[in-house]
């Protein structure tokens, strides 16, 4: 049987080899490209995300700006 937390390792190595892929070898576009995705997924669950987040990520989220609601969501 397959151990779930060296699955989840190998997803997070997948992601990371993506992310390197998709934003080029360089590590201030890598974090470009991160700082975005966290930003509209935390946007997407109405800003709720940023508080499962790292402190140094969020401030990172917080100089980007406060969460904005998902389009069609209530606030």
């Amino acid at each position: 049987m397959t151990d779930p937390r060296d699955a989840a390792d190998g997803d997070a190595a997948e992601l990371v080899a993506q992310l390197r892929d998709l934003a080029g070898a360089d590590p201030a576009d890598v974090r470009q490209v991160v700082s975005e995705v966290l930003a509209a997924l935390d946007r997407a669950a109405g800003g709720a995300l940023r508080e499962h987040l790292p402190e140094t990520i969020r401030a990172g989220l917080d100089a980007a700006g406060p969460a904005r609601l998902a389009p069609g969501a209530k606030g």
